[in-house]
């Protein structure tokens, strides 16, 4: 249609910054899909590890059954959380000939195990987090990004205003250029918002069912220690 702008040419017409900055947020658009994809996968795998391993917990007699039966099971923060326990309470058991860890639970507690167990939560909060925080940044960070290019582009425009030209014609591929900025800065920032939340939620989830799953152990090995 005659007189219809090309946003694809005036972007190709644009000057450097605003191409920089454009090229900018595009890599960090791909960099948070990427870290989206790869947490999804992650969350996936753990939430269907921690049912292996609580199928396990729940059919088993023993804590050592439990600790032989999960042996496969790959990542899962129950399962760190249950083996760190374990190695703490063998460790206990090995303090003498006796093995009376009931008797050395009675004078010193369970404060041992649950250090343990806090270092198995630890280690898997680790995991978790990963990466969540390159998303933040580029959630915060994009629409700043964003708007650079947008003050940048109607400084073009005032340009071509200030060399005579007060036409659509010489202002139009400035302003283009801005609200592209702008837009491209908001395509980044608001989908790495949204799985920022989302993924931070369903640790906070998981957090509350490792403390659950900690006293529930706890339990377990002092009854049956």
């Amino acid at each position: 249609m005659e007189g219809q702008l090309d946003i694809i040419q005036i972007l190709l017409d644009s000057g450097l910054v605003v191409k920089s900055v454009l090229i900018l947020l595009i890599f960090a658009s791909i960099m948070s899909w990427a870290i989206v994809l790869k947490k999804k996968s992650l969350f996936s795998t753990t939430k269907k590890n921690n049912s292996d391993f609580l199928e396990v917990y729940r059919n088993s007699r023993t804590l050592r059954d439990i600790y032989t039966g999960s042996s496969n099971i790959s990542f899962s923060p129950l399962k760190s959380i249950f083996d760190e326990a374990y190695k703490e309470f063998v460790n206990l058991s090995e303090l003498d000939d006796s093995g009376d860890v009931k008797g050395h639970m009675a004078i010193y507690g369970l404060s041992g195990i649950e250090r343990a167990m806090k270092k198995g939560a630890n280690d898997s909060n680790i995991i978790l987090d990963e990466s969540l925080s390159t998303l933040a940044s580029i959630s915060s960070a994009s629409p700043f990004v964003g708007l650079f290019g947008t003050v940048w582009g109607i400084i073009n425009s005032f340009t071509g205003l200030a060399g005579g030209g007060a036409t659509l014609d010489a202002v139009a591929p400035g302003i283009a250029e801005a609200l592209v900025a702008t837009a491209v800065g908001l395509l980044a920032a608001i989908p790495a918002m949204w799985f920022f939340n989302k993924y931070n939620n369903e640790i906070s989830v998981m957090n509350t069912e490792m403390e659950s799953f900690e006293q529930e152990l706890l339990n377990l090995i002092e009854r049956g220690s």
